[in-house]
């Protein structure tokens, strides 16, 4: 699953372990086919709110509730619970219905049905031509940053700046101490965390920094990554040369939610984020804030 707007995108990856059955043809193959010459798998567009509706039919709570919330009390909700946040468990979803996915061949419907108890919902949600199969340039033989830790630690320390209403987060990086940094500004002040490689309890589990680095992101961006980084277990930090960043979020799935249990049932969530340039810190200020 993937969703690419023009300065953020977002990739989805769902292990096997999630599905009780899964089945995949693709209807342009042939026997003679090797697998140099195997067919592209069809890549399709859907409207992303109409998904989202359509897997919280069954649910318990008000779709339209997380979009009227003041965005920095979300933000110290997630935190407060992020122990029952995983978005892969029956509680966070407010359901056990059985979901059922199926896409025929190019230009068919993506077919839903839901089922629970005696109740069964079919929901057929138009698919449409790509619009871009491009994605975000991210070059990972020249990383500027990289760093994995627990992303409890990150989620922390992005709440505690949301307290100073930010436009803009800078990522500073260095071989030397602090090693890693996140300065918040915004109209109420500013404020840094460090994250010192050094420090006991360990903060930092890897760190890779050939030289002091330093770029500037909109913080609207990094807020829209909250629910993924209070959900999951572990983050990896990486930014290129060109100040892209990437955070991959290692989610591990409630054994209850496991189609087959016994199996290690992991998702991984990754983001990609433009830097800002100069200028664009005033231009976020100036913008309505919709997300």
């Amino acid at each position: 699953m993937h969703r690419l707007c023009f300065q953020n995108s977002a990739f989805v990856f769902l292990s096997r372990s999630l599905f009780t059955t899964w089945s995949y043809q693709d209807p342009e193959a042939s026997e003679d086919d090797s697998p140099e010459n195997a067919p592209t798998p069809p890549t399709f567009q859907i409207s992303l709110p109409a998904l989202l509706e359509t897997l919280q039919i069954f649910s318990l709570g008000d779709s339209n509730a997380f979009r009227q919330q003041d965005p920095y009390d979300t933000l110290n909700a997630f935190r407060q619970n992020r122990n029952i946040n995983n978005p892969f468990s029956t509680a966070a979803l407010g359901s056990s219905a059985l979901c059922r996915i199926s896409y025929e061949n190019r230009g068919s419907p993506l077919s839903i049905q839901i089922s629970e108890t005696d109740v069964t919902t079919n929901c057929d949600l138009t698919t449409y031509q790509s619009e871009t199969t491009e994605d975000i340039p991210f070059d990972r033989e020249t990383l500027a940053l990289k760093t994995i830790m627990r992303s409890a630690h990150l989620a922390d320390a992005i709440s505690e700046l949301a307290s100073t209403n930010p436009t803009s987060i800078s990522l500073i990086a260095s071989p030397t101490a602090p090693y890693m940094s996140l300065t918040a500004i915004g109209p109420l002040g500013s404020a840094t965390v460090d994250f010192n490689k050094d420090q006991d309890p360990l903060l930092l589990e890897t760190f890779q920094c050939p030289s002091r680095f330093r770029t500037t992101y909109s913080f609207r961006h990094i807020k829209a990554v909250y629910r993924a980084m209070v959900s999951a277990s572990k983050v990896s930090v990486r930014a290129d040369e060109q100040g892209v960043l990437s955070l991959q979020f290692l989610i591990e799935v409630d054994p209850s939610a496991q189609a087959e249990p016994g199996k290690e049932g992991i998702a991984f969530v990754d983001f990609r984020i433009v830097p800002q340039v100069e200028g664009e810190a005033a231009k976020d200020d100036s913008e309505t804030d919709d997300e």
